[in-house]
């Protein structure tokens, strides 16, 4: 009867810390000294640091490979045009388009604008050499015209035109009697028309020689803004 009750009295005592669940997920373990000072110690100049000299070194790879050996630093003396922020500036900002009306207003009588001309349909800027195209300059008759006409011609006053017809007359021989007296009619009509072709030939070749001048300067000027 004594063994009974002691058996009682020990179940209907409290738990024992032993009889307690215990969790399945071990305790984490408190950081190291050396750790937490690695933690503190971060900077991110270091990665700052690792970027800029990545990029130095692709810098001057692709410039040694794009220069063919020549620079690493982009130091070529010829770019290629892709290089060059004035080309790129001309691609963006395209032709210009302006009515001979409008086309007036650029000739240089107003500061604060460029200066333009036109020859054979195509506006230029000129604004780089206001000296020779500006007020009082020795071109400026030209500014703010398409003067085609007096380009070839050379009549700055009057030619001051884009019209062109009639313009290879100037490059017709003059008629001498004396000498076409020899020829038949048949002759003289086809002498004509070759003459009349050789003349519209080099009234064409007269105007390109001023398109390309232009043409050429606008792309010298596009890689000196580089």
């Amino acid at each position: 009867m004594a063994d009974a009750e002691l058996r009682q009295r020990k179940a209907a005592g409290p738990a024992s810390d032993d009889t307690r669940p215990r969790s399945s997920e071990p305790e984490p373990k408190p950081k190291s000294r050396r750790r937490l000072d690695d933690d503190d110690e971060y900077s991110p100049w270091v990665d700052i640091l690792r970027v800029l000299s990545f990029l130095l070194v692709a810098s001057c790879g692709l410039s040694y490979v794009i220069s063919g050996g020549e620079s690493l630093f982009w130091g070529m003396k010829d770019k290629p045009q892709y290089l060059r922020a004035g080309w790129w500036k001309s691609q963006f900002s395209g032709p210009i388009y302006l009515t001979e009306k409008e086309l007036l207003a650029y000739d240089g009588s107003d500061a604060e604008k460029p200066l333009y001309l036109a020859i054979n349909g195509t506006i230029y800027d000129v604004s780089s050499n206001r000296r020779m195209y500006g007020p009082g300059g020795s071109y400026n008759v030209f500014t703010g015209h398409d003067a085609a006409r007096g380009f070839v011609t050379g009549c700055f006053g009057e030619d001051r035109t884009a019209d062109l017809r009639g313009l290879e007359e100037m490059f017709l021989p003059v008629d001498d009697p004396e000498v076409d007296k020899y020829f038949t009619t048949a002759e003289m009509e086809k002498m004509r028309e070759e003459e009349l072709a050789a003349a519209r030939e080099k009234a064409h070749g007269a105007l390109q020689h001023w398109v390309k001048f232009f043409a050429n300067s606008a792309e010298k000027e596009t890689e000196e803004g580089a």
